[in-house]
């Protein structure tokens, strides 16, 4: 059996620069062009044989995309300012939101969206819902046990372990009302 080296294979290591990685700009914009120029050409069409270059050439672009154009972590209001910025759109223009007003609301951050305005969002917009979803730092008296929970709301002080040592609720809870 004859062995081939890879220069042997690749003689004409131009012919496969797309198949390469990608490692700066230049080459980045010529592989969107070829991308592009293949999506045109071959479409949706599995059976192409080129079809599986574009999955290729996907997969490289993504690469030196997460690498050098890293997005920016953003709330759900800040996400919608951007698309509607980049759609030219107003807030009258978003009726699956609902009113103007509540369009303006939302984004002046009196309110918040809500998992009907984010789900048409995300149909709209073509992107995951979770997307519009803002990090929640959790409520500490959410997560503690229900008899906790039960104390508190009725004024008792209970004795409890909180991760390795007692406290009673109402040390945990701060100051009642009229303490200072």
């Amino acid at each position: 059996m004859k062995r081939r080296t890879i220069t042997q294979t690749l003689r004409n290591p131009e012919k496969y620069a797309p198949l390469l990685a990608i490692r700066n700009g230049r080459e980045y914009d010529a592989a969107v062009a070829q991308l592009n120029d293949l999506v045109d050409e071959v479409g949706d069409n599995p059976k192409d044989p080129r079809y599986r270059f574009i999955d290729t050439l996907s997969v490289l672009i993504s690469a030196y995309d997460e690498e050098h154009h890293k997005i920016p972590d953003a709330s759900g209001v800040e996400l919608l300012k951007f698309l509607m910025e980049e759609h030219g759109l107003s807030q009258g223009d978003l009726p699956e939101v609902g009113s103007q007003g509540v369009v303006s609301e939302i984004l002046r951050g009196k309110r918040e969206l809500n998992i009907r305005q984010i789900q048409a969002l995300s149909r709209r917009f073509h992107l995951p819902a979770a997307a519009f979803f803002s990090e929640v730092e959790p409520n500490p008296v959410a997560v503690w046990p229900a008899p906790a929970r039960t104390a508190l709301r009725a004024g008792l002080p209970r004795t409890s372990r909180v991760k390795g040592h007692q406290a009673s609720s109402q040390q945990a809870a701060g100051p009642q009302r009229g303490q200072v």
